[in-house]
């Protein structure tokens, strides 16, 4: 189906917009959203139209259950996000102080000693795992089959802790 630039385009977008909009609306539950998303199906459709024109209807639901559906999950991770940051943070979310920040940053160089104890393989693994590589970017990085990297983070960080008990203080 070829839509020309003018005439053609702007019937199907004013016959379609209303219907697009509103699926949205019930999809997303945030008209300002709704709106923006609508006009994303329209640029699609602009861009890329379907083969076939008897299928437009079909097509612009697709394509905005898919938007919409993208931009849920969207929203749900900087929920979570901002979840992790306010746990972290505190509710407050108020900066550390310079004693917190001096105790992370002793923290940080007892890790980074204890990490460059254990062998190149484990150091890479925990180091790809806890930047937020996934299992399977992490066997691709280290050449590995995937279902082996869960064995493989696993004795890296039985490692880690070995290393690291045996450098505390003892308490009796």
């Amino acid at each position: 189906m070829e839509i020309p630039e003018s005439e053609r385009f702007r019937s199907i977008f004013y016959e379609h917009y209303p219907t697009v909009r509103r699926k949205l609306i019930a999809l997303v539950r945030d008209e300002a959203a709704a709106d923006d998303l609508a006009q994303d199906v329209f640029l699609r459709l602009y861009r890329n139209p379907p083969d076939d024109p008897a299928a437009l209807g079909a097509w612009l639901h697709r394509v905005l259950t898919r938007i919409g559906y993208d931009y849920l999950d969207k929203k749900a991770r900087e929920r979570r996000l901002q979840s992790k940051q306010e746990l972290m943070y505190g509710a407050e979310a108020s900066p550390p102080s310079g004693e917190e920040v001096m105790l992370r940053k002793l923290n940080q160089e007892d890790v980074r000693e204890w990490l460059d104890e254990l062998p190149e393989r484990d150091r890479q693994a925990l180091l790809l795992r806890y930047s937020g590589y996934s299992y399977a970017e992490i066997a691709g990085e280290l050449g590995v089959r995937p279902p082996v990297v869960g064995t493989l983070l696993h004795r890296a960080t039985q490692r880690l802790k070995a290393t690291a008990s045996k450098s505390l203080p003892q308490m009796d």
